[in-house]
């Protein structure tokens, strides 16, 4: 597996999405289109008692959970989202925190970054930015965040246990992240990984339930909880099977 191809497929992908795209909410878009029929399944959740417009602009359906509902938000807060896509989640967060908080988006695709700016400026939310970068190196200050929030990003990064490091640094003491993501009970075989539409499209790139944990324990984070949870059924047999979960996690103060 070449952590650069990997990159390169996810920004392909989510490029395209963003260019060509006004909405997405599918099973032949983002998140469980893989390589071919036998590989979609529709992953995203459908977000409730959200302001009709920030829907319609920032939905594309690339999610598998609705983090910011799970994640504890005050007026106040600074929260950052982890692979932002067209704003969705932050939009959301931003609600939450006030004209008070701040929220920042960080995406490495620049099509999904002129998409998010530019719902930013139709939806008139000031104290929301995106950034561009990468989840295993994050553009964030050490300790300057209050929650970290991601929908169905993490499975996307080559190195995990880089990405949760980053988290844990960038999270003020006593901070929380919640993460919706897919993972697989069970390995996913090697020649799954090694298909770049497949880590494209959130399969190949799951990490065993229990070994997603355990990253998350080694980085340094206590009181794991799995909020939500559900199963996939790819119509097609792997050996493994694939659920959506939403996780949180405290740094120690």
């Amino acid at each position: 597996m070449d952590a650069e191809k990997v990159k390169e497929a996810v920004r392909d992908k989510y490029g395209k999405i963003a260019a060509t795209a006004t909405s997405c909410c599918g099973p032949n878009c983002g998140c469980g289109d893989g390589a071919g029929p036998e590989y979609t399944v529709l992953m995203n959740d459908e977000y409730q008692g959200i302001d009709k417009t920030i829907l319609e602009s920032a939905d594309l359906g690339l999610g598998c959970g609705t983090p910011a509902a799970f994640a504890d938000l005050a007026e106040g807060m600074t929260v950052l989202d982890l692979g932002s896509g067209a704003g969705i989640d932050v939009f959301i967060a931003a609600k939450a925190v006030g004209p008070a908080g701040k929220v920042i988006g960080v995406d490495m695709t620049d099509e999904m970054l002129v998409k998010a700016n530019a719902n930013r400026q139709k939806l008139g939310i000031a104290h929301a930015e995106f950034r561009k970068g990468e989840i295993e190196d994050l553009p964030v200050l050490s300790a300057s965040v209050d929650r970290v929030i991601s929908n169905c990003v993490i499975n996307l990064v080559p190195d995990k246990r880089r990405a949760f490091a980053e988290i844990f640094r960038v999270l003020k003491p006593g901070g929380r992240f919640t993460v919706s993501d897919i993972v697989s009970v069970g390995q996913i075989r090697e020649d799954l990984r090694k298909d770049m539409l497949l880590w494209a499209g959130c399969v190949a790139g799951a990490l065993d339930k229990e070994e997603y944990l355990s990253v998350v324990r080694d980085a340094g984070f206590t009181d794991l909880d799995i909020a939500a949870e559900k199963s996939y059924d790819l119509g097609r047999e792997i050996a493994v099977g694939l659920r959506s979960i939403t996780l949180t996690a405290r740094k120690p103060a």
